[in-house]
């Protein structure tokens, strides 16, 4: 039943059939599937899958768009993502030197999933479209891409001074970045500054003042992102207000941000969507990233339960509880979450805090599961406690030993949830003023954290004599050991 920390705080995710809604509501996808279903026998492609010239203008005039040259290039992108995400097959011209050889499309297989799926096939479809404008937005921009393939077909990417690896690592940190900050502020997160978003990959931790190199850094990654953010918007994935074209107005003017100006939205303004939310999790969690989300536990044991949200915020852990009691009913719910609560480990005193966390939930229901088990060594105390701020009548006074072992273990849990210092050297002083020989009797504490609780009274207790007589007991506990 041991935890271990998760790299990521677990984020709050909309329902599937919400996220499902948001998806076929993405610009991009919902004009590729609108070409899927315009697409029929006299349709007319490319060797590369691609719609031939002479069918954009009627494709963009399908989308409601100018069948000029914008027009065109909207609609080939859309085209472009209906193939890669299978609302479209293309069959190819068969074998022909003829560099001008048509093929033609019909409808993919997952045309169909659009409308007639499930909320997961249209998230997996979308999926595949994030993929496909992911890679789309690390590519380089070519004036001539034909200029670049060698006599043999391969692309001499050297020349291009592209490292097509790096550059999708780069936002990849980028998008990290954006959900940390979005999983840390919850549905209400401001959007970020283009700068700030772009220093954070860029600027060390331990750097004061950035020096001009780094800035000219964080200037050039900011105008990459601009562009790259413009083609992931369409997919849903963020909200994002360009750089003020005013800012490029001049050829090679300096983009780089100045410390005084005031009216930072100028420079770019990104915000990571629900959809988003979804899209970047579903990557990490493809890349091998430990990115837990509320709900992941709701259909596991308690022992399951209580080990996973060990480390999660009150918040969160309160929002994983209460799906759980959803998913498993409160019937003989206590009973479980008390057996899941027992053991020495390191993380048994933090299961014990948040399985009275979840008893809180359960409600007077859990009353009975909780006095089976007043006169447990690991639990009695936890079950007064609990009774008490029920207001429950005929709870039983706790021997002195209990009432040390629950001090001992209630610091221990607080201690392996790193909480509050202030809070918690509040409650290392309570502890040790309701009892005037506290420290003599402590260190005699039959508790695993018992030495390390003692010493951690010693470094938090602003009483100098108090924090010595705990350093003394901690000592003897260690003897004692």
């Amino acid at each position: 039943m041991s935890a271990e920390r998760p790299t990521l705080p677990p984020v709050r995710l909309r329902t599937e059939a919400e996220l499902a809604r948001d998806a076929l509501a993405a610009p991009l996808l919902a004009r590729a599937v609108r070409l899927a279903r315009w697409a029929g026998p006299e349709t007319r492609v490319g060797a590369g899958g691609e719609l031939v010239e002479e069918q954009l203008p009627a494709a963009a005039e399908h989308l409601g768009r100018p069948a000029d040259e914008d027009g065109a290039a909207e609609a080939s992108e859309a085209w472009r993502l209906a193939v890669d995400t299978g609302l479209v097959d293309v069959e190819d011209p068969g074998e022909t030197d003829a560099e001008d050889a048509e093929g033609t499309a019909t409808a993919g297989e997952n045309l169909a999933l659009i409308t007639g799926g499930s909320p997961q096939d249209v998230l997996s479809i979308w999926l595949d479209g994030l993929e496909a404008v992911h890679a789309d937005a690390t590519a380089p921009f070519f004036e001539d891409f034909a200029d670049l393939v060698g006599e043999d077909g391969t692309v001499d990417f050297d020349s291009l001074d592209w490292d097509p690896e790096a550059e999708a690592e780069f936002l990849d940190g980028i998008l990290g970045n954006l959900y940390l900050l979005t999983v840390g502020d919850g549905v209400d997160a401001a959007p970020v500054p283009l700068p700030a978003l772009a220093a954070s990959m860029l600027v060390p931790d331990d750097m004061g003042e950035p020096t001009d190199d780094i800035l000219e850094q964080v200037s050039e990654a900011m105008m990459r992102l601009d562009d790259q953010f413009r083609v992931l918007e369409p997919m849903g994935i963020v909200e994002y207000r360009p750089v003020d074209e005013a800012l490029l107005a001049e050829e090679g003017e300096d983009t780089a941000v100045a410390a005084d100006d005031e009216d930072v939205t100028r420079y770019g303004m990104v915000k990571l969507t629900p959809l988003g939310l979804y899209g970047v999790r579903a990557r990490m969690l493809e890349a091998g990233v430990d990115a837990p989300a509320i709900g992941d536990l709701a259909d596991k044991g308690a022992d399951a339960l209580l080990g996973g949200i060990a480390y999660y915020p009150e918040a969160a852990a309160r929002g994983e509880i209460e799906l759980w009691l959803t998913r498993r009913g409160v019937d003989g719910a206590a009973a479980e979450l008390l057996a899941a609560a027992r053991g020495t480990d390191r993380q048994a005193p933090l299961r014990r805090l948040n399985c009275q966390q979840a008893l809180a939930l359960v409600g007077a229901e859990a009353e009975p599961a909780v006095r089976a088990v007043l006169d447990d060594a690991e639990l009695g105390g936890l079950a007064r406690v609990w009774l008490a701020e029920l207001g429950a009548a005929d709870v039983p006074a706790p021997p002195e030993s209990m009432i040390f072992w629950l001090a001992i273990d209630t610091i221990a849990a607080q201690l392996e949830a790193d909480g509050d210092l202030d809070e918690l050297q509040g409650l290392v002083e309570g502890l040790a003023g309701q009892h005037s020989g506290f420290f003599g009797e402590a260190w005699r504490v039959d508790h695993p954290a018992t030495a390390d609780v003692l010493e951690a009274m010693g470094r938090l207790h602003s009483d100098k004599k108090k924090a010595k007589e705990a350093r003394k007991a901690a000592f003897k506990a260690r003897s004692r050991a």
